[in-house]
């Protein structure tokens, strides 16, 4: 799998083959289809377990919030924090745009899974009084599209401040909710 991970990033999807992969390796070619039928298939478990993890501590964090700005804060931090303690992660989806679990639009099957337990971590917030009541999906589209899009500029950031990132996103959001009580 770190193999995979690195020429997928160097090369991207389209150019690596499972000869590069195994080269990275030890391992005989066989070996490699002991685990996986094609590099589709060791690219999909690279995804499903960066999914997995990150889609995991988001629904913990979120679930311990008492607050909207406490959600928002746990929310952003965790997904920015993530990369910052998995870079190989991060560098793995931008190298590769072009494949539906990483593309530049939030369309994979991971990123759809992440959105639909946030809308449905928002809507448990909001029946515990949590978050106010506002559009489930409107603020779930702005959250998920602001977080991905943050991303990006925080990686490219030198140094790579998640608190001042995680500051910024909930003090935009908390203007926003607050603007959403009052309409």
């Amino acid at each position: 799998m770190a193999a995979a991970r690195e020429v997928f990033t160097e090369l991207g999807f389209g150019a690596t083959t499972v000869r590069d992969i195994i080269r990275r390796t030890n391992l005989a070619s066989g070996t490699f289809y002991n685990y996986f039928d094609s590099k589709e298939d060791v690219f999909k478990a690279l995804n499903d377990e960066i999914g997995d993890h990150l889609r995991g501590a988001l629904r913990q964090v979120r679930a311990e919030a008492e607050t909207v700005e406490e959600f928002l804060q746990r929310s952003f931090e965790t997904y920015f924090g993530y990369y910052l303690e998995n870079p190989e992660a991060y560098y793995l989806m931008r190298a590769n745009p072009d494949i539906d679990a990483f593309a530049s639009r939030i369309t994979g099957e991971q990123e759809q899974a992440g959105l639909n337990e946030m809308r449905a971590d928002i809507e448990k917030a909001i029946d515990s009084g949590s978050v106010p009541e506002i559009d489930v999906g409107y603020l779930t589209a702005c959250l998920g599209g602001v977080a991905f899009s943050m991303l990006d500029e925080l990686m490219q950031r030198e140094p790579i401040d998640v608190a001042h990132a995680t500051r910024f996103a909930v003090r935009l959001f908390m203007a926003g909710v607050t603007g959403l009580r009052d309409a």
